[in-house]
């Protein structure tokens, strides 16, 4: 234990959340029992603390006069000043542990205060005056469950990845075009049957070492072998190595759009053998050849660092700090703007509420590529295996009343995965006859049912157990953060609410019926999931992109129409930024692409370094 914290544990202790100097009494052995030491070592830890001005002493002398604690730093200055020192020099883990263990509720909101007042960029001098890194740092309400791409099923694990990895091709979403990404060059036979792809020259792994076909080889063998993202190798039958730049893929079936699958962040390219280190060694600090590599990895705080020799070109931040706030205090950033979290489809809307203070800003706004949707465990019985039934509950869940009601960043009501779909669909009012009738036709009986979902679809499933109790449907919600991780199969809830980011809608729309771990698919029984296995190979043996999207438009409607989907509404994702923010936009993830970020250096930094500013407001 720390003296700091010996001190605040005895503060705590013998004084509390009382402001006073005066010496209080404590005997040697009630300081041996608060610090959990023998009295030897208590008379040790009280001289050291004496010594560093904190406390003073009084020892009794002779029979009737017990010993005395005298505390001389103020409880609160002290803490909040040793808060502030562990999150400057990044262990937010210490910071966030002290914080929880001898802060007051005045104490934490102090400190989150100042904290806000931290994230942002900074522009930082070295001692001499001149220049030494441009930093962003910012929070996330989530934490990161992977580092490897083979495993990756959350859009802010996916940003991760493309940040720190890098990939065979990338897709410009934008122009809606492939570009080169390691491989310089590649070409597909006439069938789509075999792919190959020309490696770049000179691309090197953040620990040194140059990236070579073996390593592409590594990669996507391993990626076959994995029971989350192995879809993406569906149809390779062997991956081929001709020298060291040239890797060609074999498939047992057409995929016309298998130069899709390899920009996922899935397929991220990882040094072959994990760089000769263990491998789980390897995933507590990863190497990738992205443009930033990671530099630290806690639970509290994960630290990039600009990759120098980036082949597509140096990133303008030095540096990414991205500090993961403690589970019972990410409430209080909930107004943090939302480029700094990742899509959570929780609707509230920080520029709504903060517009005054952001007039001169600059305003990010997009469309999230996905949606918020329900979905019906059909492996487990109940009345969800009544089709009457499902379509009586999609009825009465309408969307666009679920706007209405709930307003916030739900900007458009959903009637599919991607939103011009949605758009071009004409509403249709629930008919109260109708909904009578299929409830009629289903049976109920009255049986609860059992809704799992992530606590940040609060409101939705809320909205959701009252739309339902008014036609005798008795909802018992379970909110859990890892609810699409426990709520598979059999062992599941009957029914769920969570949300789709589509950044490549052809391929991501695959990945939510294929993925190993998207509880959409595991709640599929075994007939729909082979029939949507046959309806995808034949969307990829397609040439002509409509013709993909017609068949896999089909896999939609056909679900939507028996309810075994029931869309509920799209996300608008908006933030505002600070007009030094240079060359940011928001990607399908929505989020910012940290390579692309800069700042005008012309700013006056002052002396040494400047407070942070943030990308847009800060708390309230």
């Amino acid at each position: 234990m720390y003296a700091q914290e010996r001190y605040l544990t005895l503060l705590g202790r013998f004084l509390g959340d009382a402001d006073s100097a005066l010496p209080v009494e404590a005997t040697l052995e009630d300081i041996a029992a608060a610090l959990f030491c023998t009295p030897r070592n208590a008379k040790h830890i009280l001289r050291k603390l004496e010594d560093e001005g904190l406390i003073r002493w009084l020892p009794g002398r002779g029979r009737g006069h017990r010993s005395k604690i005298a505390f001389l730093a103020d409880k609160r200055d002290y803490l909040l000043e040793l808060l502030r020192s562990h999150a400057g020099k990044g262990d937010y883990k210490q910071a966030f542990e002290l914080m929880e263990g001898y802060g007051n509720e005045a104490e934490k909101a102090e400190f989150m205060t100042w904290l806000d007042g931290s994230f942002g960029y900074r522009k930082e001098q070295d001692q001499g005056g001149a220049y030494a890194a441009d930093t962003l740092r910012f929070p996330v309400v989530s934490s990161f469950e992977t580092f490897d791409p083979a495993r990756i099923n959350y859009a802010l694990d996916g940003h991760l990845a493309r940040q720190i990895y890098d990939r065979l091709l990338q897709f410009d979403d934008v122009e809606q075009v492939m570009l080169p990404g390691a491989a310089h060059h590649w070409t597909s036979s006439d069938d789509a049957r075999e792919w190959t792809f020309f490696l770049r020259k000179g691309i090197r792994f953040h620990h040194g070492p140059e990236l070579t076909s073996a390593d592409v080889k590594f990669t996507f063998d391993r990626l076959r072998a994995s029971a989350h993202n192995g879809w993406l190798m569906r149809g390779v039958h062997e991956i081929e190595t001709i020298g060291p730049r040239v890797v060609r893929f074999h498939l047992r079936k057409p995929n016309h759009i298998f130069s899709r699958f390899v920009c996922a962040a899935a397929a991220s390219l990882l040094p072959a053998g994990f760089g000769g280190r263990d491998e789980q060694e390897f995933w507590k600090l990863p190497s990738g050849s992205g443009p930033f590599r990671m530099t630290q990895a806690s639970d509290s705080c994960v630290e990039l660092a600009a990759h120098p020799s980036y082949h597509l070109g140096r990133p303008y931040l030095d540096g990414v700090d991205i500090v993961i706030m403690p589970k019972d205090f990410r409430p209080r950033i909930e107004g943090t703007p939302e480029i700094f979290r990742p899509r959570d489809g929780s609707g509230k809307s920080w520029a709504r509420e903060h517009a005054s203070a952001t007039a001169d800003w600059l305003a990010l706004q997009r469309l999230c590529r996905g949606c918020t949707l329900l979905s019906w465990n059909l492996r487990r019985s109940g009345p969800q295996q009544s089709e009457a039934f499902r379509r009586a509950v999609r009825m009465i869940l309408d969307p666009v009343r679920l706007v209405a009601d709930l307003g916030g960043d739900r900007a458009l009501p959903a009637y599919s995965f991607l939103p011009e779909v949605s758009m071009a669909r004409t509403p249709e009012p629930p008919r109260t006859e109708r909904i009578r009738t299929a409830l009629r036709d289903s049976e109920y009986d009255g049986a609860p049912l059992q809704l799992m979902a992530n606590p940040k679809y609060g409101e939705d499933v809320q909205w959701i157990q009252e739309r339902l109790r008014e036609w005798g449907i008795e909802i018992e919600l379970r909110l859990s953060p890892t609810a699409s991780c426990r709520n598979t199969g059999t062992n599941g809830a009957d029914l769920t609410v969570f949300g789709l980011v589509l950044a490549d809608d052809e391929v991501d729309e695959i990945e939510a019926y294929e993925h190993g771990s998207c509880v959409m698919s595991n709640y599929f029984d075994e007939e729909r999931r082979a029939w949507i296995r046959e309806r995808v190979d034949a969307a990829l043996a397609e040439s002509l992109p409509e013709k993909r999207s017609q068949i896999m438009r089909q896999i939609e409607e056909q679900l939507r129409d028996e309810a075994s989907l029931i869309f509920l509404h799209h996300q608008q994702l908006q933030t505002y930024l600070h007009p030094s923010v240079q060359g940011a936009r928001l990607n399908t993830l929505g989020w910012i692409d940290f390579k692309e970020v800069w700042l005008e250096s012309c700013l006056d930094v002052g002396g040494g370094r400047e407070a942070g500013k943030p990308l847009s407001g800060s708390l309230s």
